[in-house]
């Protein structure tokens, strides 16, 4: 019983995380925002929201550099979507990091 919760958990979670991300991608006019529903795809759709390269992505596979890599891209994808780059850093906060990406996707 515990492992299914813990799967519909997940899979909420997924679902929510990947529209929030197809929706930044659309809001910003970046091509291919499905990718979004895609692992490892949706790592090159963020690179590519953020204006880096896509060969970035190889960066998240590294440790400890991806947590860097990843409060940068985030903070592009904040200041792409017209608010302060700071807000990639919450990223690294627990919970918070749920937040952010719809904070992105649902607001003006």
């Amino acid at each position: 019983m515990e492992d299914l919760l813990s799967l519909i958990i997940y899979i909420g979670i997924y679902i929510y995380m990947s529209y929030a991300l197809q929706t930044i991608a659309n809001k910003t006019n970046t091509s291919n925002g499905w990718l979004a529903w895609i692992p490892i795809a949706n790592i090159y759709l963020m690179c590519k929201i953020a204006g880096k390269p896509g060969w970035w992505l190889v960066l998240f596979i590294i440790p400890l550099v991806n947590i860097v890599i990843t409060i940068l891209v985030w903070m592009e994808i904040a200041k792409a979507r017209g608010k302060e780059g700071w807000l990639g850093l919450l990223m690294l906060i627990p919970v918070v990091n749920f937040i952010i990406p719809g904070y992105l996707a649902f607001t003006d």
